[in-house]
Protein backbone atom coordinates (compact mmCIF):
# COMPACT_ATOMS: atom_id res chain seq x y z
CA UNK A 1 0.00 0.00 0.00
CA UNK A 2 2.95 2.47 1.00
CA UNK A 3 4.53 1.60 -2.42
CA UNK A 4 1.25 1.89 -4.49
CA UNK A 5 1.37 5.61 -2.51
CA UNK A 6 4.05 6.14 -3.22
CA UNK A 7 4.16 5.30 -7.20
CA UNK A 8 0.77 7.72 -7.42
CA UNK A 9 2.38 10.89 -5.56
CA UNK A 10 5.73 10.46 -8.23
CA UNK A 11 3.87 9.85 -10.89
CA UNK A 12 1.50 12.35 -9.91
CA UNK A 13 3.90 15.48 -9.23
CA UNK A 14 4.79 14.32 -12.81
CA UNK A 15 1.54 14.46 -14.33
CA UNK A 16 0.95 17.91 -13.06
CA UNK A 17 4.20 19.07 -14.13
CA UNK A 18 3.67 18.23 -17.95
CA UNK A 19 0.57 20.04 -17.63
CA UNK A 20 2.15 23.00 -16.64
CA UNK A 21 4.58 22.98 -19.11
CA UNK A 22 1.60 21.99 -21.82
CA UNK A 23 -0.14 25.19 -20.68
CA UNK A 24 3.18 27.63 -20.77
CA UNK A 25 3.76 26.31 -24.63
CA UNK A 26 0.18 26.50 -25.91
CA UNK A 27 0.34 30.63 -26.84
CA UNK A 28 4.03 29.94 -28.29
CA UNK A 29 2.73 26.89 -30.11
CA UNK A 30 0.03 29.43 -31.57
CA UNK A 31 2.40 31.79 -32.63
CA UNK A 32 4.76 28.88 -34.02
CA UNK A 33 1.70 27.78 -36.52
CA UNK A 34 0.39 31.17 -37.11
CA UNK A 35 3.81 31.95 -38.71
CA UNK A 36 2.82 29.54 -41.35
CA UNK A 37 -0.55 31.25 -41.91
CA UNK A 38 -1.88 33.02 -44.85
CA UNK A 39 -4.53 35.41 -43.26
CA UNK A 40 -4.31 38.40 -45.60
CA UNK A 41 -7.74 38.69 -46.27
CA UNK A 42 -9.01 38.64 -42.75
CA UNK A 43 -8.52 41.11 -39.50
CA UNK A 44 -8.96 38.21 -37.21
CA UNK A 45 -5.15 37.77 -36.46
CA UNK A 46 -6.03 34.05 -34.72
CA UNK A 47 -8.18 32.71 -38.12
CA UNK A 48 -5.89 30.11 -39.93
CA UNK A 49 -6.94 30.21 -43.47
CA UNK A 50 -4.00 28.83 -45.42
CA UNK A 51 -0.63 27.03 -44.91
CA UNK A 52 2.08 29.46 -46.65
CA UNK A 53 6.15 29.89 -46.70
CA UNK A 54 5.57 33.57 -47.72
CA UNK A 55 5.98 35.34 -44.15
CA UNK A 56 9.52 33.06 -43.49
CA UNK A 57 10.77 34.13 -47.06
CA UNK A 58 9.99 37.64 -46.78
CA UNK A 59 9.50 39.07 -42.88
CA UNK A 60 10.37 42.22 -43.67
CA UNK A 61 7.40 42.78 -45.99
CA UNK A 62 5.93 45.22 -43.40
CA UNK A 63 7.40 48.62 -43.24
CA UNK A 64 9.36 49.81 -40.61
CA UNK A 65 9.74 46.07 -38.98
CA UNK A 66 12.34 44.96 -39.24
CA UNK A 67 14.29 48.24 -38.23
CA UNK A 68 12.02 48.09 -34.88
CA UNK A 69 13.14 44.38 -34.34
CA UNK A 70 17.14 45.60 -34.97
CA UNK A 71 16.50 48.61 -32.55
CA UNK A 72 15.27 46.60 -30.48
CA UNK A 73 17.88 43.54 -30.46
CA UNK A 74 20.65 46.78 -30.22
CA UNK A 75 19.31 48.58 -27.28
CA UNK A 76 18.65 44.60 -25.83
CA UNK A 77 22.35 43.74 -26.62
CA UNK A 78 23.68 46.86 -25.34
CA UNK A 79 21.53 47.03 -21.84
CA UNK A 80 22.56 43.54 -20.90
CA UNK A 81 26.09 43.90 -21.59
CA UNK A 82 25.75 47.23 -19.13
CA UNK A 83 23.44 45.73 -16.71
CA UNK A 84 25.46 41.95 -16.39
CA UNK A 85 28.64 44.02 -15.66
CA UNK A 86 27.58 46.60 -12.98
CA UNK A 87 24.95 43.53 -11.73
CA UNK A 88 28.01 41.16 -11.60
CA UNK A 89 30.57 43.32 -9.46
CA UNK A 90 27.54 44.50 -7.13
CA UNK A 91 26.53 40.76 -6.72
CA UNK A 92 30.84 40.32 -5.64
CA UNK A 93 30.90 43.35 -3.27
CA UNK A 94 27.62 42.43 -1.92
CA UNK A 95 28.36 38.73 -0.80
CA UNK A 96 32.06 38.92 -0.41
CA UNK A 97 32.03 42.05 1.59
CA UNK A 98 31.10 44.09 4.89
CA UNK A 99 30.32 47.31 4.86
CA UNK A 100 27.66 50.21 5.97
CA UNK A 101 24.48 50.09 4.55
CA UNK A 102 24.32 47.10 2.95
CA UNK A 103 21.69 45.45 4.28
CA UNK A 104 20.16 48.40 3.26
CA UNK A 105 21.24 47.98 -0.61
CA UNK A 106 20.17 44.43 -0.51
CA UNK A 107 16.83 45.21 0.17
CA UNK A 108 16.82 48.04 -2.57
CA UNK A 109 18.04 45.73 -4.85
CA UNK A 110 14.11 44.49 -4.78
CA UNK A 111 12.47 47.87 -5.32
CA UNK A 112 12.53 48.32 -9.18
CA UNK A 113 11.56 44.33 -9.58
CA UNK A 114 8.27 45.02 -6.93
CA UNK A 115 7.52 47.98 -8.40
CA UNK A 116 4.98 48.38 -11.07
CA UNK A 117 6.16 49.25 -14.58
CA UNK A 118 4.00 52.10 -14.73
CA UNK A 119 5.58 53.25 -11.86
CA UNK A 120 8.71 52.59 -12.57
CA UNK A 121 8.14 54.42 -16.21
CA UNK A 122 6.81 57.03 -14.97
CA UNK A 123 9.32 58.21 -12.39
CA UNK A 124 12.34 57.84 -14.59
CA UNK A 125 10.67 60.00 -17.52
CA UNK A 126 10.06 62.19 -14.48
CA UNK A 127 13.99 62.09 -14.14
CA UNK A 128 14.24 62.79 -17.86
CA UNK A 129 12.58 65.87 -17.85
CA UNK A 130 13.71 67.00 -14.49
CA UNK A 131 17.40 67.03 -15.75
CA UNK A 132 16.48 68.75 -19.43
CA UNK A 133 15.86 65.72 -21.46
CA UNK A 134 12.50 66.08 -21.64
CA UNK A 135 12.60 66.79 -25.54
CA UNK A 136 15.58 64.14 -26.45
CA UNK A 137 13.82 61.12 -25.73
CA UNK A 138 14.76 58.09 -27.53
CA UNK A 139 17.71 55.57 -28.00
CA UNK A 140 19.52 56.64 -25.11
CA UNK A 141 16.99 57.28 -22.32
CA UNK A 142 15.18 54.04 -22.99
CA UNK A 143 19.12 52.01 -22.32
CA UNK A 144 19.19 53.84 -19.71
CA UNK A 145 15.63 52.49 -18.46
CA UNK A 146 16.58 49.42 -19.15
CA UNK A 147 19.55 49.15 -17.53
CA UNK A 148 18.10 50.09 -14.14
CA UNK A 149 15.40 47.76 -14.01
CA UNK A 150 17.68 44.96 -15.60
CA UNK A 151 20.38 45.58 -13.26
CA UNK A 152 18.17 44.18 -10.10
CA UNK A 153 17.40 40.77 -11.96
CA UNK A 154 21.21 40.44 -12.60
CA UNK A 155 22.12 41.14 -8.80
CA UNK A 156 19.39 38.70 -7.60
CA UNK A 157 20.41 35.88 -10.19
CA UNK A 158 24.12 36.23 -9.76
CA UNK A 159 24.01 36.66 -5.91
CA UNK A 160 22.00 33.27 -5.78
CA UNK A 161 25.13 31.42 -7.69
CA UNK A 162 27.58 33.57 -5.21
CA UNK A 163 26.09 31.92 -1.97
CA UNK A 164 25.91 28.39 -3.55
CA UNK A 165 29.08 28.87 -4.02
CA UNK A 166 31.81 26.54 -2.12
CA UNK A 167 34.67 28.87 -1.14
CA UNK A 168 36.36 26.13 -0.34
CA UNK A 169 37.38 25.56 -3.71
CA UNK A 170 38.83 28.90 -3.92
CA UNK A 171 40.81 28.18 -0.71
CA UNK A 172 42.23 25.06 -2.16
CA UNK A 173 43.18 26.84 -5.03
CA UNK A 174 45.01 29.03 -3.46
CA UNK A 175 46.73 26.65 -1.17
CA UNK A 176 48.48 24.87 -4.17
CA UNK A 177 49.97 28.40 -4.59
CA UNK A 178 47.36 30.16 -7.51
CA UNK A 179 47.42 33.99 -6.86
CA UNK A 180 43.91 35.58 -6.43
CA UNK A 181 44.04 36.52 -10.40
CA UNK A 182 44.27 33.14 -11.40
CA UNK A 183 41.92 31.72 -8.26
CA UNK A 184 39.31 34.12 -9.83
CA UNK A 185 39.84 33.26 -13.67
CA UNK A 186 40.97 29.62 -13.13
CA UNK A 187 38.22 28.88 -10.17
CA UNK A 188 35.06 31.60 -9.12
CA UNK A 189 34.64 32.82 -12.59
CA UNK A 190 33.93 29.33 -14.39
CA UNK A 191 31.54 28.19 -11.46
CA UNK A 192 29.39 31.69 -10.71
CA UNK A 193 29.50 32.01 -14.79
CA UNK A 194 26.08 29.94 -15.29
CA UNK A 195 24.54 32.66 -13.02
CA UNK A 196 26.22 35.19 -15.16
CA UNK A 197 24.94 33.77 -18.22
CA UNK A 198 21.28 33.25 -16.69
CA UNK A 199 21.35 36.97 -16.16
CA UNK A 200 22.39 38.06 -19.24
CA UNK A 201 20.04 36.21 -20.96
CA UNK A 202 16.62 37.24 -18.49
CA UNK A 203 18.08 40.25 -19.04
CA UNK A 204 17.83 40.43 -22.56
CA UNK A 205 14.22 39.05 -22.57
CA UNK A 206 13.21 41.20 -20.41
CA UNK A 207 14.75 44.36 -22.34
CA UNK A 208 13.22 43.14 -25.82
CA UNK A 209 10.20 42.14 -24.36
CA UNK A 210 9.36 45.72 -22.92
CA UNK A 211 6.54 47.97 -23.49
CA UNK A 212 5.53 49.93 -20.48
CA UNK A 213 9.06 51.46 -19.43
CA UNK A 214 9.58 51.94 -23.44
CA UNK A 215 6.62 53.67 -24.16
CA UNK A 216 7.11 56.23 -21.83
CA UNK A 217 10.53 57.64 -22.29
CA UNK A 218 10.80 56.48 -25.93
CA UNK A 219 10.21 59.71 -27.76
CA UNK A 220 9.88 59.17 -31.22
CA UNK A 221 11.92 55.92 -31.34
CA UNK A 222 9.93 52.50 -32.23
CA UNK A 223 10.85 49.22 -30.58
CA UNK A 224 9.08 45.98 -31.68
CA UNK A 225 6.97 45.93 -28.79
CA UNK A 226 5.62 49.54 -29.72
CA UNK A 227 5.29 48.25 -33.70
CA UNK A 228 3.38 45.42 -32.71
CA UNK A 229 1.08 48.09 -30.41
CA UNK A 230 0.93 50.24 -33.36
CA UNK A 231 -0.24 47.63 -36.33
CA UNK A 232 -2.57 45.73 -33.83
CA UNK A 233 -5.05 49.04 -34.32
CA UNK A 234 -5.32 47.74 -37.90
CA UNK A 235 -4.59 44.10 -37.87
CA UNK A 236 -1.44 42.39 -36.68
CA UNK A 237 0.42 41.12 -39.50
CA UNK A 238 1.90 37.21 -39.83
CA UNK A 239 5.52 38.71 -40.21
CA UNK A 240 5.15 39.26 -36.27
CA UNK A 241 5.02 36.06 -35.57
CA UNK A 242 7.59 34.91 -37.63
CA UNK A 243 10.06 37.34 -35.30
CA UNK A 244 8.53 35.63 -32.07
CA UNK A 245 9.40 32.03 -33.71
CA UNK A 246 13.17 33.21 -34.58
CA UNK A 247 13.84 34.92 -30.86
CA UNK A 248 12.14 31.91 -29.15
CA UNK A 249 14.17 28.97 -31.21
CA UNK A 250 17.15 31.19 -30.38
CA UNK A 251 16.76 31.38 -26.79
CA UNK A 252 16.06 27.92 -26.53
CA UNK A 253 19.14 26.86 -28.71
CA UNK A 254 21.10 29.55 -26.33
CA UNK A 255 19.77 27.38 -22.91
CA UNK A 256 19.97 23.62 -24.75
CA UNK A 257 23.49 24.40 -25.75
CA UNK A 258 24.36 26.00 -21.96
CA UNK A 259 22.92 22.62 -20.84
CA UNK A 260 25.03 20.89 -22.49
CA UNK A 261 28.31 22.29 -22.12
CA UNK A 262 27.41 21.93 -18.68
CA UNK A 263 27.15 18.31 -18.53
CA UNK A 264 30.15 17.87 -20.68
CA UNK A 265 32.35 20.07 -18.24
CA UNK A 266 30.62 17.81 -15.73
CA UNK A 267 31.90 14.76 -16.69
CA UNK A 268 35.08 16.12 -17.59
Amino acid sequence: MQRAGRWIGDHLVMALGALVLVYMFIPIAVVMLMSFNDNSRSRNVYAFRDFTLANWADPCKPDGMCSAVLRSVEISLLATLVATILGTLASFALVRHRFAGRSVINSMIFLPMAAPEIVMGSSLLALFVSAGFGGRLGFWTILIAHVSFCLSFVVVTVKARLNGLDENLEQAAMDLYANEATTFWRVTFPLVFPGILAAALLSFSLSFDDFIITNLNAGQTVTFPMYVWGVSQRGVPMQVNVIGTVMFLLSMTLVLGNMLASRRRART
